[in-house]
């Protein structure tokens, strides 16, 4: 994937990775940026390479929409997510489906969407943005990891599907990242402007996956008995 001359279209731009990553995309010499967003009137870009644009995840029709408008991009990035810390026992079950709606199926009703169009812009690439909660949960954060499990496995599926139409599929896993989410979280962070860098240096290289520190170690883990892997069982 060439990003200089490329189009994007970026889900979740108005704030956190997804801002930074239309950012980065700019000085890499995108030739155009579509910045989606609930409210596009959030959106803090004035680069006239930016084109806001109105994108509920969790419709599947406002995915269609959308690519229906932005039938020249040729690299994907589902950046789109939202956490809410519910317990999968005994959390707010509104919640917990509202975090499976955005964090999977949205990235699946765009992947879906835009699968067509990348093909007829030779292949083209997709990103999904996802966390080290994709291979380990904590006490507390049930319903996010298991949202992002499963937009791991999404993400293994549509590499493995789009292949044939020369598509690059990169995931991107990362630990606790300096951002809005994580804001009243006191602990160690990434640097969020670095790890957009590493993404896209990834996505130039022709990589299938990004792993930070934290991420690559927990998933090197993955083959431990769970008492190993979860110090909370004792």
């Amino acid at each position: 994937m060439d990003i200089a001359h490329s189009t994007a279209l970026v889900t979740g731009a108005n704030r956190g990775i997804g801002r930074i990553v239309v950012e980065q995309l700019l000085e890499r010499g995108a030739r155009r940026i579509y910045a989606t967003a609930r409210r596009p009137e959030s959106l803090p870009f004035d680069d006239p390479r930016v084109v806001p644009l109105r994108l509920d995840v969790t419709d599947a029709a406002h995915a269609a929409s959308a690519a229906e408008h932005a039938h020249d991009v040729d690299l994907l990035v589902n950046n789109a997510g939202i956490a809410s810390a519910q317990n999968l026992l005994t959390g707010d079950l509104e919640r917990i489906r509202a975090e499976m709606e955005t964090n999977f199926f949205g990235a699946l009703h765009v992947s879906r969407a835009f699968a067509p169009v990348l093909a007829a812009h030779g292949g083209g690439a997709i990103i999904n943005i996802m966390s080290l909660l994709s291979f380990r949960t904590f006490p507390g954060n049930g319903s996010y990891a298991a949202s992002k499990a499963a937009e791991w496995q999404l993400t293994n599926s549509t590499r493995l599907e789009l292949a044939a139409q020369g598509t690059q599929v990169l995931g991107v896993h990362l630990a606790s990242t300096d951002t809005d989410m994580m804001a009243g979280w006191d602990i160690p962070k990434n640097d969020p402007r670095q790890v957009v860098a590493m993404t896209l240096d990834a996505l130039e290289a022709g990589r299938s996956e990004v792993l930070d520190t934290d991420s690559a170690a927990i998933k090197a883990r993955l083959a431990s008995r769970p008492e190993e892997l979860y110090a909370e069982l004792g």
